[in-house]
């Protein structure tokens, strides 16, 4: 017999949401009892009391802790959810009560240009109110987040091992690479013709393998018939890569072009504006598929105001041709 509608809605509370997602992060009611800072038997009771809700047992007891059972993976992904939604609830309650519109959880990936969120998050103030916290991670850690519904939308890339199931995505704008390197370093090798084979074998900072940037690099190098490089440091944030290089002429690393852009307009890094003869995947804005309601005024805003600004850069980030 499976657990009607009303009687999840009358008995399941907040508590139990939290049960739920203390056990999966801990494995064992022992450790989330010590957390919580109640008694193994009361957090025992409280797990009975969820289970006995669902007619049926959320978790295996095992020697390796608490396994969850095929239901059990739906609670916990559920109780995450609503978790995460009541939170959101609340601070745009907070915010609306201290005067703002409403309050955004944004991600954007390290190379999406500061300038550009800068002017998007001020104008979004400025016109409608609405406040906003950024994260700031790489694609993989933000898909996660916005299915938690942690995040409200996200600027990040997709490939074609981005799994979209519930998602839209929209291309706001295109990226082409950029070396960049300690301005000293820079002006030599901008003085030059394209050495891709020389450049291969010097010391690079380069994103994790795992990206999508980094496998493009690779398959560069490959088809001019070289080894691609062999990273001394693996970094994505651009301020750890701007100190690295502008404390070391003799590291190389490449960036998206506006993001070079920004770099050498503070002096310590250079630009080197060799043709790679191709795109990074393009920038995207990526949200959630909402089947039964419409996007929420201060996410349609943002979107909006985003597609504003990428609609103002230069024709190449817009998908033109050099």
């Amino acid at each position: 017999m499976s657990p009607s509608l009303p009687n999840l809605a009358r008995r399941l509370k907040h508590r139990h949401l939290e049960l739920l997602i203390a056990i999966a992060h801990h494995g064992s009611l022992t450790r989330v009892a010590a957390q919580a800072g109640i008694s193994q038997p009361a957090a025992t009771k409280a797990l009975l009391e969820i289970e006995d809700i669902f007619e049926a047992p959320l978790f295996l007891r095992t020697g390796r802790g608490l396994q969850a059972t095929p239901l059990g993976e739906l609670a916990i992904a559920r109780a995450r959810r609503m978790h995460n939604d009541l939170s959101l609830w609340a601070r745009e309650v907070q915010a609306l009560q201290q005067g703002h519109a409403a309050h955004l959880h944004v991600g954007a990936v390290p190379y999406v240009s500061s300038a550009l969120l800068s002017a998007a998050i001020a104008t979004l103030h400025a016109r409608h109110g609405v406040t906003l916290t950024l994260h700031r991670a790489t694609t993989d850690h933000l898909l996660p987040m916005l299915r938690r519904h942690e995040l409200d939308c996200m600027i990040g890339r997709v490939s074609a091992f981005t799994e979209l199931d519930g998602l839209a995505h929209e291309v706001l704008y295109h990226q082409r690479p950029c070396l960049i390197a300690h301005a000293q370093l820079a002006r030599r090798l901008q003085a030059r013709a394209p050495d891709w084979a020389g450049v291969a074998a010097m010391r690079w900072v380069l994103p994790e393998v795992k990206t999508p940037t980094r496998h493009l690099i690779a398959e560069h190098f490959i088809r001019q018939g070289l080894p691609p490089p062999t990273p001394i440091v693996e970094a994505y944030s651009t301020d750890v890569i701007e100190g690295l290089l502008g404390n070391d002429d003799t590291l190389i690393s490449v960036v998206p072009e506006e993001i070079a852009q920004e770099l050498a307009a503070r002096g310590r890094i250079g630009r080197i504006d060799w043709d790679w003869g191709w795109n990074l995947p393009p920038i995207n804005l990526i949200r959630r598929v909402r089947s039964d309601e419409r996007t929420p005024a201060a996410e349609a805003a943002l979107e909006d105001i985003l597609r504003e600004y990428c609609a103002r850069m230069p024709a190449d980030n817009n998908g033109g041709k050099r």
